[in-house]
């Protein structure tokens, strides 16, 4: 598979099998995703990789957390409003992929039906967390960014699948307290990542882009 393939095939998967991935294999995507460019070098994260009984047992506090309707605190909030450009592309994904389904994705219901999905990890085998240190400025999100987009790459290339998941940050203090990480870092992005059950009707579903013309110009 080369670049180009891998990036305009891959898909955000939401239904795994349940066969464990060797740790060779999960070390093998993170050594490859290290190589992903930062400011000065600076290489300004942190994974953490959860597995079997300790994932078990994370996804039942935050499904807890959930269920009591604790608030939410991600270190990184979700924007309050979106730029109506922007709004329009979200809302035309979230209709379609709601229409496909036969539910609306804003219902509070469906949202919190969601999130438990996340907090599954929609059934994958191994849970990643991406920190970095909270003292960072805006260039180290932006590098930790190009690592989590290493890691879905280096995955899909090597037989895997993946999923960024916002909601996967909703508690962070409780991530990071199961996952003994001091306050001082902030948790990024979690992700699920697995062998993908390419047949699923879950996985059937791929998000459209915006026509190239649209968000390129040229200056000659």
């Amino acid at each position: 598979m080369d670049a180009i393939e891998c990036i305009t095939t891959r898909r955000s998967i939401r239904k795994f099998k349940p066969e464990a991935v060797p740790q060779e294999l999960l070390k093998k995507v993170i050594t490859a995703a290290q190589k992903s460019p930062s400011y000065k070098n600076s290489q300004p994260w942190e994974a953490v990789i959860v597995s079997g009984k300790k994932k078990d047992d994370l996804t039942q506090i935050l499904a807890g957390l959930l269920e009591s309707d604790a608030k939410p605190e991600p270190d990184i909030p979700e924007p309050p409003v979106w730029p109506a450009a922007i709004a329009q592309r979200i809302d035309d994904t979230f209709k379609t992929k709601g229409g496909k389904m036969g539910i609306d994705l804003n219902d509070p219901v469906i949202k919190k039906k969601a999130k438990l999905a996340n907090f599954r990890f929609y059934g994958a085998p191994h849970g990643i967390f991406v920190f970095q240190d909270r003292s960072l400025a805006e260039w180290s999100m932006f590098d930790a960014g190009l690592f989590c987009q290493n890691i879905m790459l280096a995955a899909w290339a090597s037989g895997l699948g993946t999923v960024p998941q916002a909601f996967l940050i909703d508690y962070s203090p409780a991530i990071r307290n199961f996952l003994g990480i001091p306050a001082t870092k902030k948790l990024v992005l979690g992700l699920s990542i697995g062998y993908p059950e390419l047949d699923h009707p879950a996985n059937s579903f791929i998000t459209g882009r915006e026509n190239t013309d649209a968000i390129l110009r040229f200056v000659e």
